[in-house]
């Protein structure tokens, strides 16, 4: 019987929520939390152990974390190795990536995770490794091992994969030469689609090229002294009784607070709405995500010629980017309003 290892992070791990995200990496025999799924839909394979890591100790650690995973693996036989899911959670979809790449570099074994399209690790690891489309919250779990599933046993069974739109991954941008059962050749599969297009009917072509919403680098700032800086940030920071109803997770919404006569934002009078991370060291001194005390002492000292009266803040934990770009073109217009020159974008 082929061995499978999984790698999840602490909460699917059972270890705990935010307060074990800085967990060091461990080895566990056996199956743990979604391993379990998995042990039972394999084929012909057994998960013989479960790699747990919090995602805030692999992503300040990442060197560190990838070692000792590495190391922990180079006693054990595995034929597959399998991250997540992930879902939407941005620190969770970059540690199954970076694991994944790792032991696919180190071990030459087939690699296989699922992440949510939203999820920035999709992006960042698709031309690596299969990735699975994945939903967007951990109660669409079970589909997504069953989706991952399929494919893995053929990854198992040396079985060819097929292309990404019928197995249900991400591209890779990899193109691989295929022969039709039909027959039918490239000539003839132009022409239909030249025929569809030429009348307006609907057909898909071979080659997608994505379109890329790139956004230019803005100039430097030419002299701080003169500028009008503004701050925004997406760690949620907000007063306490969050009076625009921001999200904890996938925002919506966006508030703008008035920071004119405070020289820094007090606890306890303001606090974080944030679902992705530990709130206590924010809820504390909220100034750590939002610094507005290190500005007000900047300014003091003319470092640069002023601060907008307000601060901008949403939360960026599953927020998509058709939201985020809704929420930004609201902001501008009040940004340009008041003549600011530049923002500082602080996330966490």
């Amino acid at each position: 019987m082929k061995k499978a290892i999984v790698y999840i992070n602490q909460f699917f791990g059972q270890l705990g929520g935010e307060d074990t995200a800085d967990v060091a990496p461990e080895i566990r025999e056996g199956q743990i939390g979604p391993a379990m799924e998995f042990d039972k839909e394999l084929e012909d394979c057994e998960v013989t152990h479960t790699i747990i890591c919090g995602d805030n100790y692999i992503g300040s650690n990442t060197e560190d974390a990838v070692n000792r995973i590495l190391d922990m693996l180079k006693d054990l036989k595995f034929d597959l190795f399998i991250a997540g899911p992930a879902f939407q959670a941005g620190r969770y979809g970059v540690a199954c990536g970076t694991v994944c790449k790792a032991v696919k570099d180190k071990y030459n074994v087939p690699v296989i995770t699922s992440m949510n399209v939203e999820n920035p690790g999709v992006e960042m690891f698709r031309k690596e490794m299969i990735i699975m489309k994945g939903g967007n919250i951990a109660s669409k779990m079970r589909e997504d091992i069953k989706a991952l599933v399929a494919v893995a046993n053929k990854m198992l069974k040396g079985e060819p994969v097929g292309p990404a739109d019928e197995e249900g991954y991400f591209p890779t941008g990899h193109r691989h030469q295929v022969f039709l059962e039909s027959g039918e050749t490239a000539a003839d599969r132009f022409m239909k689609m030249l025929r569809a297009r030429i009348h307006n009917e609907p057909y898909v072509s071979e080659l997608i090229i994505p379109k890329l919403d790139r956004v230019p680098i803005a100039p430097p700032v030419k002299d701080l002294k003169t500028i009008k800086i503004a701050l925004l940030n997406t760690g949620g920071i907000v007063p306490v009784d969050n009076p625009d109803r921001i999200q904890s997770a996938s925002a919506t919404r966006w508030g703008r607070y008035d920071i004119s006569n405070m020289d820094r934002l007090e606890g306890g009078v303001f606090k974080t709405v944030h679902a992705g991370f530990d709130p206590a060291a924010a809820d504390a001194d909220p100034n750590v995500i939002m610094p507005v005390d290190a500005m007000k002492v900047l300014l003091k000292e003319g470092v640069y010629g002023s601060l907008h009266n307000y601060f901008y803040t949403t939360v960026g934990t599953g927020t998509t980017e058709k939201e985020a770009s809704r929420m930004a073109k609201e902001i501008i217009p009040l940004l340009q309003e008041d003549h600011v020159d530049a923002c500082i974008m602080v996330s966490t």
